[in-house]
C-alpha cells in the first residue's frame, strides 16, 4: 500500500492556537498561604468574562443586577417586620393608612423575603453557565498542557496523582468562582447597606458595636482558617497518595495476583488512608471549634445592641418596633456574617485545592516549537543523525557522537546490548527530547526547526510494549487516522493479518479490548498496533523492538506483517532479536552510546566483532528453544502412542 505524504496540519483559529499555550495571565503561582485570592481572580477573570462570548457577558451583567436587587429587598424586609409589630401594638400611626393594616404589612414582609430568595436564585441560574464554562475551559486547558509537557515530566509523575489534582482543581475553581463572585461581592454590599441603615436608624454607637463584632468575627475566622489550611493540605496529600497507590495497584492487577500480594497492597493503601483519616478528623474537629468561636462573638455583639435598644425602649426613646427592627437587622447581618466565615473557608480551601493545578499550568514545556517553526510538507523520508550527543543527566551521557543516514525508502537496523542508547534514538526522532549536541534531520531539515505536530505526523511507531485504549478494536485501529472509513479500518486489519481473528469474535470490530488492551494476547495487541500504523500511512516507520516480547512462533507471524507495512517506507528498526534484521539494508551496532560497527548482516558476521558474538549467542538460545519445543512435541506424541492398542503401528 503506497504511503501518504505527511501533509501540514490544518490551520488553527487564533482561539484554538492560543488554547495550546499556557495563558499569559498565569504569571504567578496560586498559593493558599499568600492571601492570593485577587491573583486567582485575575487568572480566572478572562474565563468568567470571555472576550469571544457576548452571551456569557450578558449573563454576568444580568446576574449582577439580580444580586443588587436581592440585597436591597433583603434590607427592606426587616422594616416590614418592625412596622407590622408597631401596627399590632397601636404605634404605627406614622405609616400611610393603606399599608398600615397589620395583615398588609405581614404580607409585604413575607413577599419581600420571597422576592429576595427569588432574585438570589435568578442570580445563581444566570451565572451557572458562566461558572461552568470557566470550569470547563480551565480543566481542558490543564489537560492540553499536560499533553504538552515532556516525557521526562510524565515519567516522574503518577497518573493517579495527576488525575486527582485535576479533579480537586476543577472543584476548587468552581468554589472560588461561585463563592467569591456570587456570594462574596453581595455579602460586602449587604454589609455596607446594613451599616448605613443602622447608623441612620439607631445612631453611631450601634454601628461601632456592629463594626467591632464583624472585625472580631473576621479576625477569628481568618486566624483559625489559616491554621486549618495546613490540615487541609495534609489531607489533600494523603488523598493524592492513596489514589495513586490504588490506581497503580489496579493497573498492575495481574502482577499483584502473580505474587499473591493482595494484603501488601491493601496495607499500603490503608497506610495512606490512615493519614487521610487523621487529617480529615482534625479538619472536622477544627471546624467545630471555628463554628463555636464564631457563635460566641456573634452572640456578644447581638446582646450588646439589643441591650442598648431595650434600655432606649424603657426610656421612651424607641418603641417596640425599633427593638424588633434592630433584632431583625442583626439577625439579617448574622446570615451573611455566618456565610462570610464559610465563604473564607471555602475560598482558602479552594485555593489549597487548585494551587497544585495552577502549578501544573506554570510548569514549562521542555520541548517547544520555535516561533519561526514551519510544518513539514511532502516528506520523502530521508533521516540523518549528525554527530548527535544526548544525556538525560549531564553526568551520564547516553549518545556520544552518533552519525548515520537512512536513505528514503530504505531500512536501517540499530542493534546493541541493553543500555546502549537504541530507544533514545527513536525518542529524539519523535522530539520527545531535543539533542544536546549535533542535529537530527528529516529530508535535510533539522527537526527542531519544524513543528512537533508535523514531525510526529510523518512518523509511525510500532513499540515493544503496545498499550491500547480501553475501547473497541475499531477505535484502537482508527486511532491511527480518526477520519478513516470502516472499509479503510478493515483493510488495515487485513494487511496486519488480524482481520480473520477479529471477524471470529462475537462482536467483531466492536469488541472491547479492556484496560491497556489486556483482553488481547501479546501478538493480537501487536497486530492491532501494526494495523493502526498502516492506517496512519506515514512515510517514516520506527519498529522499536516490536517483536522482542513475543515467542519465536508469534514473532515469525508478526514479522511478515511488519515486512509488508515497512515496504516502500523509510524504516528504522531497533531490534533485540537479530533474526528480525538480517534483511536490513544496513545494520548499525551501538555500544555504550557509540557506533562500533556498521554493515550488512553478512559483512558484520565476517567481521567477527560484537555483532557476530551477539548473533552466535542468539543462535545458541534459539537452537536450545527449538530442541525443547521438539522434545515437548515428542513427549506429547509418546503419550498418544502409549495410549493405543498393543497392535498399534505408528505411521512412517
Amino acid at each position: 500500500m503506497p504511503h501518504r505524504s505527511a501533509t501540514p496540519p490544518r490551520a488553527q483559529s487564533p482561539a484554538a492556537a492560543g488554547s495550546q499555550q499556557t495563558p499569559p495571565q498565569f504569571r504567578k503561582a496560586v498559593s493558599a498561604d499568600e492571601g492570593s485570592t485577587l491573583t486567582t481572580l485575575a487568572n480566572l477573570w478572562p474565563y468568567i468574562w470571555p472576550s469571544d462570548r457576548p452571551d456569557l457577558k450578558k449573563r454576568v451583567i444580568l446576574a449582577i443586577i439580580a444580586l443588587v436587587i436581592a440585597k436591597f429587598v433583603t434590607v427592606l424586609s426587616p422594616y416590614f417586620f418592625a412596622w407590622s409589630t408597631d401596627a399590632l401594638t397601636g404605634e404605627g400611626g406614622y405609616l400611610p393608612a393603606f399599608i398600615a393594616a397589620p395583615v398588609m404589612l405581614v404580607l409585604a414582609y413575607n413577599a419581600a423575603r420571597v422576592l429576595a430568595v427569588a432574585f438570589n436564585q435568578l442570580r445563581d441560574a444566570l451565572f451557572a453557565r458562566v461558572g461552568q464554562h470557566a470550569v470547563r475551559q480551565l480543566a481542558n486547558l490543564t489537560f492540553q498542557h499536560l499533553h504538552r509537557l515532556s516525557l521526562r515530566f510524565h515519567l516522574a509523575r503518577r497518573t493517579g496523582g495527576l488525575s486527582r489534582v485535576i479533579e480537586r482543581g476543577v472543584k476548587g475553581i468552581e468554589a472560588i468562582v461561585r463563592f467569591t463572585i456570587l456570594n462574596g461581592i453581595p455579602t460586602i454590599l449587604e454589609f455596607a447597606i446594613m451599616a448605613a441603615v443602622i447608623w441612620y436608624q439607631f445612631g453611631f454607637w450601634y454601628v461601632v458595636i456592629v463594626a467591632v463584632m464583624i472585625a472580631a468575627y473576621v479576625w477569628f475566622t481568618i486566624k483559625t482558617s489559616n491554621w486549618r489550611i495546613d490540615i487541609r493540605r495534609e489531607m489533600n496529600d494523603s488523598d493524592t497518595e492513596a489514589n495513586s497507590k490504588a490506581i497503580d495497584s489496579l493497573l498492575n492487577f495481574e502482577t499483584v495476583k502473580y505474587f499473591g500480594n493482595e494484603k501488601m497492597e491493601s496495607d499500603r493503601f490503608d497506610v495512606s488512608m490512615a493519614k487521610y483519616e487523621s487529617a480529615a478528623t482534625r479538619t472536622w474537629t477544627s471546624l467545630a471549634w471555628l463554628n463555636l468561636g464564631q457563635a460566641v462573638i456573634l452572640g456578644f455583639g447581638m446582646a450588646a445592641c439589643m441591650a442598648l435598644s431595650a434600655r432606649a425602649v424603657l426610656a421612651g426613646e424607641q418603641n417596640i418596633g425599633d427593638f424588633v427592627l434592630i433584632n431583625a437587622l442583626l439577625m439579617q447581618i448574622s446570615i451573611p456574617l455566618n456565610f462570610i466565615g464559610f465563604l473564607y473557608r471555602e475560598i482558602r480551601q479552594g485555593l489549597a485545592d487548585i494551587e497544585a493545578m495552577f502549578d501544573l499550568l506554570l510548569v514549562p514545556a521542555e520541548i517547544e516549537d520555535r516561533p519561526d517553526a514551519k510544518p513539514f510538507h511532502a516528506v520523502e523520508g530521508k533521516i540523518a543523525f549528525k554527530d548527535v550527543h544526548f544525556h538525560y543527566d549531564p553526568d551520564r551521557p547516553i549518545l556520544k557522537g552518533i552519525d548515520f543516514e537512512v536513505p528514503a525508502g530504505r531500512t536501517i537496523a540499530i542493534v546493541g546490548p541493553s543500555g546502549a542508547g537504541k530507544s533514545t534514538i527513536s525518542r529524539l526522532l519523535f522530539r520527545f527530547y531535543d539533542v544536546t549536541g549535533g542535529a537530527v534531520e528529516i529530508d535535510g531539515q533539522d527537526v527542531r526547526g519544524a513543528t512537533q505536530e508535523s514531525v510526529r505526523h510523518a512518523i509511525g511507531m510500532v513499540p515493544q510494549d503496545t498499550v491500547l485504549f480501553n475501547d473497541t478494536i475499531a477505535y484502537n485501529i482508527r486511532y491511527g487516522r480518526p477520519d478513516a472509513t470502516d472499509e479503510e479500518v478493515r483493510e488495515a486489519a487485513r494487511m496486519a493479518q488480524i482481520d480473520h481473528f477479529i471477524e471470529r469474535l462475537p462482536q467483531g470490530y466492536a469488541t472491547e479490548v479492556g484496560e491497556r488492551g489486556l483482553k488481547l494476547s501479546g501478538g493480537e495487541k501487536q497486530r492491532v498496533a501494526i494495523a493502526r500504523t498502516i492506517l496512519k500511512a506515514p512515510p517514516i516507520l520506527i519498529l522499536d523492538e516490536a517483536t522482542s516480547a513475543l515467542d519465536t512462533h508469534t514473532e515469525r507471524e508478526i514479522q511478515s506483517a511488519l515486512d509488508q507495512v515497512s515496504r516502500n517506507r523509510t524504516t528504522l528498526v531497533i531490534a533485540h532479536r537479530l533474526s528480525t534484521v538480517v534483511n536490513a539494508d544496513q545494520i548499525i551496532v551501538l555500544e555504550a552510546g557509540r557506533i562500533v560497527e556498521r554493515g550488512t548482516h553478512s559483512e558484520l558476521l565476517e567481521g567477527g566483532g560484537l555483532y557476530a558474538s551477539m548473533w552466535a549467542r542468539q543462535r545458541e538460545a534459539d537452537e536450545a528453544e527449538e530442541r525443547l519445543r521438539a522434545a515437548r512435541e515428542a513427549d506429547e506424541l509418546g503419550v498418544v502412542v502409549r495410549g493405543q492398542p498393543a497392535d498399534y503401528v505408528p505411521p512412517k
